[in-house]
């Protein structure tokens, strides 16, 4: 239960702490926010092998085989981009509103920094979203859907700083996440695939620029 807990809310608490108390932007408190969400992360691995007595595997992080692997990542990648066009169509159709009120200090920040960030992002969200919440609450409740689904519900509202669009697009590109996950139970997948998903637009984007 404890584990569930960190896994599922203390990500949101502690942006929501930094967001409550109006922390600006800048490279430090960012560097220190990634840092508590590492120290998190840590606990939860420290709880699997201490407190549950329990391999890698129960969360998806067992040794991958690469050729599956990698396949897995190419049909995984191309479901969320079809994901992301369904999701930009809404948002289209609705007009929403895209991006957030930090979109300016984002972009303020050192590459390495965002760098830093989308690593967090895609094995942290990956490991308390997917693997550990999904294994555990299914261990817990015997409902694959319920174990499945509240997580991606808070996964997606945990982005509500991105707005109404911000919250669509996580909740679709997730859904392709949990899928895959539910259906290969192989976390080295969506991890890779988050990564991509950020670091694509994030800082490839912004290095091509750079040089033009």
């Amino acid at each position: 239960m404890v584990g569930l807990a960190l896994a599922l809310f203390s990500m949101p608490f502690v942006s929501g702490l930094f967001t409550a108390f109006r922390v600006p932007l800048t490279t430090r408190n960012v560097l220190l926010r990634e840092i508590i969400f590492f120290a998190l992360a840590a606990l939860v691995l420290f709880i699997i092998r201490r407190k549950e007595h329990l391999g890698w595997d129960s969360v998806g992080l067992q040794r991958p085989a690469l050729g599956n692997t990698f396949k897995w990542v190419l049909i995984t990648f191309a479901g969320v981009l079809v994901a992301l066009s369904v999701a930009f169509g809404f948002i289209k159709l609705f007009k929403l509103p895209v991006g957030s009120s930090d979109s300016a200090a984002w972009d303020a920040l050192p590459t390495w920094v965002l760098l830093v960030v989308i690593i967090r992002a895609g094995f942290v969200e990956e490991l308390f979203s997917r693997g550990y919440a999904i294994e555990r609450l299914q261990s817990l409740t015997g409902s694959l859907i319920f174990a499945a689904g509240i997580p991606l519900v808070i996964f997606a509202v945990s982005h509500y700083r991105q707005g109404q669009a911000g919250i669509m697009i996580a909740f679709l590109a997730g859904a392709v996440l949990t899928g895959v996950y539910v259906y290969k139970r192989n976390l080295w997948i969506t991890i890779t695939v988050h990564f991509l998903g950020d670091f694509i637009p994030n800082i490839l984007e912004r290095l091509f620029a750079a040089k033009q």
